[in-house]
């Protein structure tokens, strides 16, 4: 029987504001049960399995899909993804200037159109996800879990750190909540 205090899914999102602005966003995705199932990490390095190569190459077809997105810093990690999503437009030279210096908080700036970082995510989820069981013969099988985490780049400032935290996530993997093998501290 459905209960709603017990079914009820809380939105992490930020209320009232509309996430079809221009702007950029972090977003992470994490496989369904974080199961480790696009590769691996050696030496600081990421090593993609074959579907973590089809992950890493569909996040690259988004621009094709919708033409006010850019992509920035972005990385495959065993069971869970990273990166930052431009919404621009329509204009691949805003791009450029809509991250970094002079980057406004969302809602002070014009919405771009109906595809808003939702839309994109999801359609980021639902490419990949058939793909990798076509490979693997599972159609319908979960890959991603429902939902993502997603922060609103305000500042050149945060852009860059979030930038460094990207590129530098493989060689943070031992220490990573998502890693399944890593070994917690006792005090």
């Amino acid at each position: 029987m459905f209960d709603k205090a017990r079914h009820h899914r809380r939105s992490i999102r930020l209320k009232s504001y509309d996430y079809a602005h221009m702007g950029a966003y972090f977003v992470t995705m994490v496989t369904q049960g974080r199961v480790c199932l696009f590769g691996g990490v050696r030496d600081g390095q990421m090593q993609w399995s074959e579907y973590g190569g089809t992950v890493h190459h569909q996040w690259h077809e988004l621009p094709k899909h919708y033409a006010h997105l850019a992509l920035d810093a972005f990385v495959v990690m065993p069971n869970h993804v990273h990166g930052i999503i431009v919404l621009t437009g329509g204009d691949p030279a805003v791009a450029t200037a809509a991250v970094g210096a002079g980057l406004k908080p969302a809602p002070t700036v014009p919405r771009i159109g109906r595809h808003g970082l939702s839309e994109i995510v999801r359609a980021f989820k639902t490419f990949s996800a058939r793909r990798i069981n076509a490979h693997r013969n599972a159609p319908g099988v979960p890959v991603w879990q429902r939902n993502y985490y997603e922060h609103i780049i305000r500042d050149e400032e945060s852009l860059n750190r979030i930038r460094q935290y990207i590129t530098e996530n493989p060689l943070q993997w031992s220490n990573d909540a998502e890693n399944p093998e890593r070994i917690e501290a006792t005090a």
